[in-house]
């Protein structure tokens, strides 16, 4: 028997299976989500003014009409034309004379202590640090280079990963992750704290990834699909918990530190968790592979044949292409082409959403709570759809709808303003919706379009145009921030609208591949979707990428 032959025997989806798929991936897949977008809370930058050079006890709320007199005195008036600023976040007034008179002679001059709101956060460590005005960019920066470490983790330990083993790997990424989310807690500057981040990105996504390959090649190749979205399920349950931490604490150290002392416990995977199977039978360990497989039999209360393997089998060598191969046809080339830019667009818009939740109005913690909720709605339509629909209406479905929504929010900003607050956070919703959905679908979707004998590596490069998407978002959501007014609120989600929209649209030139026979080689890769490769190709009916594929979804 082949590999899916004895999971078929064995039970796709057994008791088995269930745990280690709820050990290695639901539970990491919690602390996934959080780590990935709690720079929301970790690095946001709170309502502020220049501190009164005369006060000592200056606070942002005012205290007494004395103290207002002594604000419209020293602080200037921001700019007329945007509405949401009452005073100049960046400088004050130095008067000439000794005494503040209403003639006196006056300059201005650029701040250098600030005093912050706690209406949203009583602490950030934006806020330790004075991470405003010239340095503002400096947050926007952080963010992204986060995304950057996900990326060189991605790489680095998805090689490491091939090399030593799923088990060693995942220990190693649980330790890295452990300590980094912990340390950060006690970062002391802005260049440690950007290093460590950097660490938590990389760690991360190494516990992902690994804990999924490890869970998924257990599992039968019916229950990949349903088993690949119930992850990203997980991953929405991570950020409804930091939204419930974050409103308890409202401070950055301690909303860091609860969400990641918890982390201690992934330490037992060593204990607990085998090897993987698959991964055992790669390298030529028939023997140790066996007995994971006679142990899940015996938990899954099946009897397996005495003799599981034909070596003969497993010494072929499968055949092989490189990744230049999907650009060596004008048809594969506009193919791989559109699939990068919607991993890129697809990444940017869902992760932008979330970083952008402060800039929306309305109640903080409400709306990033909202925007987690959303993602549970939008992974059960893609389990009800993606086998009814198909995968190409279902992704352009998703993206047209978040796009459109993002879209239409330069309406209810531009003619309703504050009336219309409550429509502009729900269209912002609708459009995480759709860009969490568009997620789940444009994995399955690309592994189903790439030829086995490079599926590996166009999943692998997709994976890496998600991250570029990632270390985008964090730009484009703060860029609303950079333009201030009315309009900066629409800025990001006009953008992010728009590239969906795009995406969208262009992934309509992708054939369809429900109810289609996988494409092997770089020929049927060429000929897919058209009559010629229906006929001489068999119908597939299941969803088989190759496992080293599987977990490069949001990660």
């Amino acid at each position: 028997m082949n590999f899916d032959d004895i999971l078929i025997r064995l039970g796709e989806f057994g008791r088995y299976q269930k745990i280690l798929y709820f050990l290695a991936v639901c539970l990491p897949g919690i602390s996934c989500g959080v780590f990935m977008v709690i720079s929301v809370f970790l690095m946001g930058v709170p309502e502020h003014r220049c501190a009164i050079p005369q006060l000592e006890n200056d606070t942002f709320a005012i205290q007494s009409d004395h103290h207002k007199k002594l604000i419209d005195q020293y602080i200037p008036n921001a700019d007329p034309d945007d509405s949401t600023l009452k005073y100049d976040r960046c400088q004050y007034y130095v008067y000439d004379s000794a005494a503040v008179q209403g003639n006196a002679s006056r300059h201005i001059e650029k701040c250098s202590k600030w005093v912050y709101s706690e209406d949203i956060y009583k602490s950030t460590f934006a806020k330790q640090i004075d991470l405003v005005c010239d340095d503002r960019y400096k947050t926007s920066l952080a963010k992204s280079l986060f995304f950057v470490g996900v990326l060189l983790g991605a790489l680095g330990l998805g090689i490491l990963s091939d090399a030593i083993g799923r088990k060693k790997t995942l220990s190693l990424s649980v330790v890295a992750m452990m300590a980094s989310s912990i340390g950060l807690a006690w970062a002391p500057n802005y260049i440690v704290f950007v290093l460590i981040r950097i660490c938590v990105g990389a760690s991360t996504s190494g516990v992902f990834m690994t804990g999924f390959v490890i869970g998924m090649e257990l599992v039968g190749p019916s229950k990949r699909l349903f088993a690949g979205v119930i992850n990203e399920v997980f991953f929405a349950v991570g950020l409804v918990l930091l939204a419930g931490v974050a409103y308890a604490f409202r401070d950055w150290f301690w909303i860091e530190l609860s969400l990641s002392i918890p982390t201690v416990v992934f330490m037992a995977f060593w204990c607990i968790l085998p090897e993987s199977p698959r991964w055992l039978l790669s390298k030529g360990r028939r023997q140790e592979a066996e007995e994971v497989l006679r142990k899940a039999a015996r938990v899954n209360k099946v009897t397996l044949p005495e003799k599981l393997f034909d070596e003969d089998d497993f010494d072929k060598k499968p055949e092989t292409a490189a990744l230049w191969n999907l650009f060596t046809s004008r048809v594969l080339l506009i193919r791989t082409l559109i699939i990068f830019f919607n991993w890129m667009v697809v990444s940017m818009t869902y992760y932008g959403l979330s970083l952008n939740t402060g800039n929306l109005g309305g109640d903080f913690y409400v709306n990033f709570l909202i925007s987690g909720v959303v993602e549970f709605p939008a992974y059960t339509l893609c389990l009800l759809l993606l086998d009814r629909w198909g995968r190409k209406k279902c992704h352009c479905s998703a993206m047209l709808l978040g796009g459109i929504a993002c879209l239409c929010t330069i309406f209810t900003i531009s003619f309703g303003g504050e009336d219309l607050q409550w429509l502009t956070t729900t269209l912002a919703m609708i459009g995480k919706l759709g860009s969490a959905a568009a997620f789940a679908v444009i994995y399955v979707f690309s592994a189903e379009l790439y030829p086995t004998v490079v599926r590996n590596a166009g999943m692998g490069a997709s994976s890496c145009c998600a991250r570029i998407g990632g270390i985008l978002a964090p730009y484009v959501a703060d860029s609303g921030v950079l333009i201030g007014g009315q309009y900066g609120q629409a800025v990001p989600l006009v953008i992010f609208g728009g590239a969906s929209v795009l995406a969208g649209l262009l992934s309509l030139k992708l054939p369809e591949t429900l109810d289609e026979g996988l494409p092997e080689s770089i020929d049927d890769g060429v000929a897919f979707g058209t009559p010629e490769y229906r006929k001489r190709s068999k119908l597939s009916l299941t969803i088989d990428p190759p496992s080293a594929s599987i977990g490069l979804t949001k990660l």
